[in-house]
């Protein structure tokens, strides 16, 4: 589902933020892309979403070269920040209405997964508030919700746990489990190893812009636990 060749992004005097790096999600795949700060999280996942440009490489969603036709990969994907910057004079529903608009939803389709999926995440009293209003860990629920319910072939977050409560990751977790199920890919950044130790068949360690290791979660960890070899690996560099 997602396929990143060689891929190489250069920031400010030409240091590589990203160097040459090569992953591949596969179609029911929930991968942990994990790193210190400034290692190269971020950068990669913009660059996936079609945000950065970037010199080396390409990267490929659903077989298509993000460079080539970014409406038709940014059609099956989503990309939620770890910041999400919403429209702030619209009520919760308005946004929701309008993202679904943009994704062509009809009202049927719509009425039921908002509803769905604002139910689990316990905001349905206040889809009628403005999101100006909302808290960071409420607007960060929203911001899924928004993802969701276009029911995309690839799911991309950035530390999506990071604000919201623990009902809301545990929720969380049992959509992404539901949506892999179903045939979908989730690349996802996060600094909670022990969720993605837990929840995660494939895991990515960066560090410097340069890739450590890669592989299935259980073969790359063998008997450590992940803090464990993510330290080990880290302070090595």
């Amino acid at each position: 589902m997602l396929r990143i060749e060689h891929f190489t992004k250069s920031y400010a005097k030409g240091k590589p933020a990203v160097e040459d790096l090569n992953l591949h999600v596969a179609s029911g795949d929930i991968f942990a892309f994990i790193g210190p700060n400034g290692a190269g999280k971020t950068t990669t996942l913009r660059a996936v979403a079609g945000i950065h440009d970037f010199e080396g490489g390409d990267i490929f969603v659903n077989g298509v070269s993000i460079k080539a036709d970014p409406l038709a990969c940014k059609k099956v994907m989503r990309y939620i920040p770890d910041n999400p910057d919403l429209y702030q004079y619209l009520t919760g529903i308005q946004y929701l209405n309008f993202l679904s608009d943009v994704y062509g939803l009809d009202a049927a389709i719509r009425q039921a997964r908002i509803g769905k999926y604002a139910d689990a995440f316990g905001i349905t009293h206040r889809l009628n508030d403005m999101v100006g209003s909302f808290s960071h860990g409420m607007k960060q629920k929203l911001a899924l919700i928004g993802a969701l319910i276009d029911e995309p072939k690839l799911l991309l977050l950035d530390e999506p746990f990071v604000g919201l409560d623990p009902k809301a990751a545990f929720t969380l977790k049992q959509h992404m489990r539901e949506m892999t199920e179903n045939g979908a890919a989730i690349f996802f950044s996060t600094h909670v190893l022990e969720v993605a130790e837990k929840l995660c068949n494939k895991v990515a360690i960066i560090n410097h812009g340069r890739l450590v290791t890669v592989g299935d979660m259980d073969t790359v960890k063998g008997d450590d636990s992940l803090e464990e070899l993510f330290m080990e690996l880290v302070e090595k560099e």
